[in-house]
Formats: structure tokens, C-alpha cells, sequence
């Protein structure tokens, strides 16, 4: 990609992509209270002069641009719905395998049996199979929206090749700028050919479950 050369777009979903890593894990206690702190009055906005536009230096903002984006906001929204989807699985799991460990744990107050240390070593298997799942499915989440936002790229970078031509800018300079006179940003105008090229798109969770033993890795081929 010319201008986009990571994927860690601001689209707004990433900072769900550890949607479920405290599940099942245990609480920290909380910390004593200490002494209030003053609070600190916020700094009064710096009004900056921006001096003449240079010509042929152009800005641009790849993030920026995707997060302001129809599209952009678009695959956020889908992607937050994914997300409380795969919590809710987990969450009626984790809560299951809760229910069960406090079940043995009253039971054996009457004394342990063969058939509750059965019990109680089924459960640990079923937690272990539910702590893998909770890896796989925060590599299913993190695997879509890679995705997702690979597709909002590749309609993203024609549109910034095009509008710097339009442009006719010689120098194109990235997010590293932080001050620049806003004539010479074009971040804006492709935002608005990515909205009028695309708005939104179909996409669901990758699926990385193991097929079942014994079933075909690939349909059979018709003879």
C-alpha cells in the first residue's frame, strides 16, 4: 500500500480487541484509598498562526481518514457488534464452569467421593478447553478486523493517489506532522471520494475453529 503502510488503523475497534481477556480470570482487590488529589486545572488551548501554504506540499492523515470515514465508522460499529457477540458465548461459559466449581465445592463439604473427583477433573478439562477458546476467539476478532480494514484500504489508497495528483502536490507528508497549515491537508477530500465510493460492506468473525475429526479440511470435488 502506498500511502496506508500498517494496519493499526484508528477505526475505533481496536481498543475492543482484548474484548474478553478478563474473563474467568481472577479480580485484583482493590487498592486502599490514599490521599484526594487536587485536581489540575486543564491548560488553556494554544491559538496557532499558520503561515503560508506551501506549494506542492501536501498533508495526509491515513488514520484520520478511515476514522472519519462512512466506511470507517461502518466496520467500528460491526466490529463492536462482533464482539459483544463472542462475549456473550463466553461470558455463559465462564459463567457455567463457575457455577459448576462452587457446586463441587459445597458438595465436598459432605466428604469426597470417587465420583466427585470425577466431577471436579471434567471441570478442569472443560476450563482448559474454555481458556483455549478464549484465545481463539480473540484471534478470530483481532483476524477480522485486520481484514475488514485491509478492505477499507485498498479502497482508501486509489482515492489518496488521486486526490494528490488532483492536487498537483510534489511532497506528501504523513501522520508524523504535528502542526501544518490546513489549506495544504487533503485528508478531507479523501474522506469525502470514500464516502461517495463506498459506505459500507458485509463482512462476519473469521472462523478458526478445528473441523471435527474425521471431517474433510475441503469439500470433495465433484467428478
Amino acid at each position: 500500500m502506498f500511502f496506508n503502510k500498517t494496519l493499526a488503523v484508528a477505526a475505533g475497534a481496536a481498543a475492543a480487541l482484548a474484548f474478553a481477556s478478563a474473563v474467568a480470570a481472577q479480580t485484583p482487590p482493590p487498592r486502599p484509598a490514599g490521599p484526594p488529589v487536587a485536581a489540575v486545572a486543564a491548560p488553556a488551548p494554544v491559538q496557532v498562526r499558520h503561515g503560508p501554504a506551501l506549494p506542492g506540499v501536501c498533508t495526509y492523515n491515513g488514520d484520520q481518514a478511515v476514522q472519519d470515514s462512512e466506511v470507517g465508522k461502518y466496520v467500528a460499529a460491526r466490529m463492536k457488534q462482533i464482539i459483544a457477540e463472542v462475549n456473550a458465548e463466553l461470558t455463559a461459559e465462564d459463567t457455567a464452569i463457575k457455577n459448576e466449581a462452587k457446586a463441587i465445592d459445597t458438595a465436598r463439604a459432605a466428604g469426597p467421593t470417587d465420583a466427585l473427583e470425577a466431577r471436579a477433573a471434567n471441570l478442569q478439562v472443560r476450563f482448559n478447553a474454555f481458556k483455549r477458546k478464549q484465545q481463539l476467539r480473540q484471534a478470530e476478532v483481532q483476524q477480522t478486523e485486520r481484514k475488514a480494514l485491509l478492505r477499507v484500504l485498498q479502497e482508501l489508497d486509489p482515492i489518496a493517489v488521486s486526490v494528490y495528483q488532483a492536487r498537483n502536490c510534489s511532497l506528501l507528508l504523513g501522520e508524523g506532522v504535528l502542526l501544518g497549515n490546513p489549506a495544504m491537508d487533503i485528508t478531507g477530500q479523501v474522506v469525502t471520494g470514500l464516502n461517495a465510493k463506498i459506505k459500507s460492506f458485509t463482512f462476519n468473525r473469521e472462523r478458526m475453529d478445528t473441523p471435527p475429526a474425521g471431517a474433510p479440511a475441503t469439500p470433495p470435488r465433484a467428478n
